[in-house]
C-alpha cells in the first residue's frame, strides 16, 4: 500500500501546546517496524502549489498564510502559532493527500500519514486546520477530469465543518459527517448527511449506526473516489471526544469502511484527521488500525485492483 509521508509532516510547537505533531513521525515508524510499510511504499509529496490550493481557498485568504499576516484573532481560532513552517508543513500534507488520491486512483487504496484537515474553510482556518487537504484534492481531481464524483467518510469525532461548507451546494461531491453531537464546533455546518452522537457512544451502538448508513452513503453518492478521514478522537479517554469508543472498536469501524468501499470498486483515500490520547504514543497506536486493516484487506484482494475514476463511470 502506498502511503504518502514526509519529515516536514511534524514541526516544533511551543510546550504546552496540545496537538500531537510527533505523531505523524511516530506513526511511520510504527508501521515500517511491523512490516506494513517498506521504504518502497513510501511517497514523498512536494508542497501544494498555491493555484491548486486556490481552487478551493480565496486569494486573500492564502496570501495571508504567505506573508504570515494572519492577525491575533485569526491565529487564535487556528488555535496553533503561525509560522513559515507551519505554512509549509500544511502545503506538504494537503500535497500529500493529492498524491494519495493519485495512488489510489491507480491501485485501488493509499494513505497519507497526515491530512484530513477538515476544519478549514475557504476563507479561514479553524480548529488546528489551516488548509482543507480533501477539498483541495477533490478540486483538482476535478478539474483535470480524472473524476466528477466523490464522497468524504468523514468518521472524526468533531463535525466536518469546513469540508461541509466548501462543497455546499456542490451536488457531485457527497460530504458524510458522525460526529459528536454536543462537541467542536459548537455551530455545525450541513452536509450532504450529518449523524450527531450522543456523549459516551459506544462500539456496539456506533458501529450499528455507522452499518446503517454507510451503504446508503456509497449508495447515493455513486462516487468514483472516496476519502476517508480516520480520526481517532472517537476513543475513550480522548483529550478533546467525548464518545467511548475502544481499541476493537476502532479497528472495526476502520475494516468496515475499507470493506464497504472497496467491495463496492471505489478507490479508496485514508487520511489521519483528530486523534489526542494521553500519549502522542497512544494516539500514533490508535492511528495504525486503519493501515493494518487496509493492508490486510489489500492482501486479500486479488488479482491487485486498477481503476481510474472516469474509467469506472465510463
Amino acid at each position: 500500500m502506498k502511503c504518502s509521508y514526509h519529515e516536514g509532516y511534524g514541526i516544533a510547537l511551543p510546550a504546552p501546546h496540545p496537538f500531537p505533531m510527533s505523531k505523524y513521525l511516530l506513526l511511520r515508524d510504527r508501521l515500517m517496524a511491523d512490516g506494513l510499510l517498506t521504504t518502497g511504499d513510501v511517497l514523498e509529496p512536494e508542497p501544494i502549489d498555491i493555484e491548486t490550493a486556490a481552487l478551493v481557498h480565496t486569494r486573500a485568504y492564502l496570501e495571508k498564510l504567505q506573508s504570515s499576516t494572519l492577525s491575533p484573532p485569526e491565529q487564535r481560532r487556528l488555535g496553533l502559532p503561525w509560522s513559515q513552517e507551519l505554512w509549509r508543513r500544511s502545503r506538504l500534507a494537503a500535497g500529500g493527500t493529492l498524491q494519495a488520491a493519485r495512488a489510489s486512483l491507480e491501485n485501488g487504496l493509499a494513505g497519507n500519514l497526515a491530512g484530513g484537515t477538515h476544519h478549514a474553510f475557504a476563507d479561514h482556518g479553524e480548529g488546528f486546520c489551516v488548509i482543507n487537504d480533501v477539498a483541495i484534492a477533490i478540486s483538482r481531481l476535478r478539474a483535470e477530469g480524472r473524476i466528477e464524483r466523490a464522497v468524504v467518510i468523514d468518521l472524526d469525532v468533531h463535525q466536518g465543518n469546513g469540508t461541509a461548507a466548501i462543497f455546499a451546494g456542490v451536488d457531485a461531491v457527497f460530504t458524510f459527517s458522525m460526529h459528536g453531537e454536543r462537541n467542536y464546533p459548537l455551530a455545525k455546518m450541513r452536509s450532504s448527511l450529518d449523524v450527531p452522537l450522543p456523549d459516551g457512544t459506544r462500539d456496539r451502538e456506533y458501529l450499528e449506526v455507522l452499518e446503517r448508513h454507510l451503504l446508503a452513503v456509497l449508495e447515493r453518492s455513486q462516487a468514483e473516489i472516496a476519502f476517508y478521514l480516520a480520526g481517532v478522537d472517537v476513543a475513550a479517554g480522548d483529550r478533546y471526544g467525548k464518545l467511548s469508543l475502544t481499541e476493537e472498536g476502532i479497528r472495526l469501524r476502520d475494516q468496515l469502511v475499507i470493506e464497504s468501499v472497496g467491495d463496492r470498486g471505489v478507490p479508496l483515500v485514508i487520511v489521519l484527521a483528530g486523534g489526542y490520547a494521553p500519549t502522542r504514543a497512544r494516539t500514533a497506536e490508535l492511528h495504525t488500525h486503519v493501515f493494518r486493516e487496509a493492508a490486510a484487506y489489500e492482501a486479500r484482494r486479488s488479482p491487485p485492483h486498477r481503476i481510474s475514476g472516469r474509467q469506472r463511470s465510463a
